[in-house]
């Protein structure tokens, strides 16, 4: 049997802070947060490869389904990180084989704007997944569709937050679906319009 290529799905997410934007934490749903990001990496990560830049929220869960999985599949995950943020990286990175850091430019919005250009451009993706969030949700969106056009984008508006203002408010009408919207049944969801498109 003919292996099957390793594609890159890019995955924005994050859980937002109660101390940021309320019209982010107002809509959130923390646990559809969480079990879309546990879903997609339960249904990618044997095929494909995640890639992200490490937002403590998230990475933890992507290590917890490599480790119940029992998935020896270190190359099918790639880890960003900002040099800026050395100081507060969280435990779990060192549990990743594939992490790439990126420069320090001083401040903040520098580094991780950096982070972003370089995730974007030297990295082929076929497809972006958007769960929960705040602003940078939605400053990953339009980069990542400036680098990656012809990519499928899939704003989970049923957690809320940013992906819900992405879906809502950015998201061109072919990418429109009810799915995205109404169903909590986030492993199916990414098999019917991830798996079996890509």
């Amino acid at each position: 049997m003919a292996k099957q290529e390793l594609k890159n799905i890019f995955l924005s997410a994050s859980i937002p802070l109660p101390d940021r934007d309320p019209k982010y934490i107002e809509t959130a749903d923390i646990i559809a947060i969480r079990d879309a990001v546990i879903a997609l990496t339960t249904v990618v990560l044997p095929y494909h490869r995640i890639i992200w830049g490490g937002h403590p929220s998230i990475t933890p869960l992507i290590y917890y389904v490599m480790d119940k999985l029992k998935l020896n599949v270190q190359n099918h995950v790639t880890l960003y990180q900002s040099e800026f943020f050395k100081e507060k990286f969280h435990e779990d990175n060192n549990k990743f084989e594939n992490v790439i850091l990126t420069e320090n430019l001083g401040d903040i919005p520098s580094s991780v704007k950096r982070m972003r250009e370089i995730i974007f451009s030297e990295n082929k993706f076929v497809a972006a997944v958007f769960i929960g969030g705040m602003d940078g949700i939605e400053v990953e969106f339009n980069m990542f569709r400036e680098y990656h056009p012809d990519a499928i984008l899939l704003p989970i508006s049923s957690a809320g937050a940013a992906s819900k203002v992405v879906y809502e408010n950015l998201l061109p009408a072919e990418f429109k679906n009810e799915m995205l919207v109404k169903n909590y049944a986030y492993m199916s969801l990414f098999q019917n319009l991830l798996i079996d498109k890509i």
